[in-house]
């Protein structure tokens, strides 16, 4: 089946909607515990970092900082993993922007008026109206943060959805019932070439994480792309040594795919 991912303001009231489509479709569902739960098999400081970073706006220090960058390589490539696999729902995060391009992705953002998102946060959270406010507004500017940081795109721009609802203005119902025809369309676009497609994305992002989160090859300058028939590999060493250890770890995270090492030496 097709990729859903979501994009959600904080009190869109979008669980029943999700739960039943993710019921009818019979779709797995890629949340922030699920993510946790693979980060920490990498080790207590990366589940340390991702409960700290996790879609919160870095500051101008942290965007630059090598715990960061190892984070969020290491969120691409858990997310780009599951999307390879068939009826997944990925939660957030800059997934839509992850899968750009993927024509069997379906990216969906949901909004709702602030009065509604406040009811709804109030009643959730069993706080007054003002803390309710005040989470979705803060919430609303940490996952835009988040978002900038990684992408240097706006979450809130339309142009990178295929559809935005607004629950306040269309019944659930409409939504369950437009969503899943859309799921539907969209996985006859899943073609052999969109999943290898997919698969090498997957494939560069495992590479950029296993470098990224292993602090025996620390490298500032790295950056992992997607040629036409082979991942290529970049980024400035210090030495022979550090050449060496970086392309071999970059043949064994690139598995079967063909890796061109383009290790430049700094002066």
């Amino acid at each position: 089946m097709a990729i859903w991912t979501i994009s959600r303001q904080l009190g869109s009231g979008i669980r029943e909607i999700r739960t039943e489509i993710a019921k009818t479709l019979k779709y797995s569902y890629v949340d922030k515990e699920c993510i946790l739960g693979e980060i920490r098999e990498r080790g207590a400081r990366w589940e340390k970092w991702a409960l700290e970073f996790d879609r919160s706006s870095p500051t101008t220090w942290e965007k630059y900082d090598w715990s960061f960058k190892g984070f969020c390589a290491l969120l691409q490539s858990i997310m780009l993993s599951h999307s390879i696999h068939d009826n997944v729902i990925l939660a957030g995060r800059g997934s839509n922007f992850l899968l750009e391009d993927i024509p069997h992705a379906y990216r969906v953002r949901f909004v709702a008026p602030m009065e509604q998102r406040i009811e709804r946060i109030a009643a959730w959270k069993s706080v007054d109206r003002d803390t309710a406010r005040n989470l979705a507004t803060n919430m609303d500017r940490e996952r835009a943060g988040f978002v900038h940081a990684v992408y240097k795109k706006d979450l809130t721009d339309p142009k990178f959805y295929d559809a935005v609802f607004d629950t306040g203005v269309t019944p659930a119902d409409e939504i369950v019932r437009t969503v899943i025809e859309a799921l539907l369309a969209k996985d006859k676009l899943k073609t052999e070439a969109a999943q290898h497609t997919l698969r090498m994305r997957a494939a560069a992002a495992r590479v950029m994480a296993g470098l990224m989160i292993d602090t025996r090859l620390y490298v500032p300058t790295l950056e992992v792309i997607c040629g036409d028939t082979e991942l290529i590999l970049r980024g400035i060493v210090r030495n022979t040594g550090q050449y060496s250890k970086i392309s071999e770890a970059a043949r064994y995270f690139a598995e079967d795919f063909p890796i061109k090492i383009e290790l430049r030496f700094r002066f």
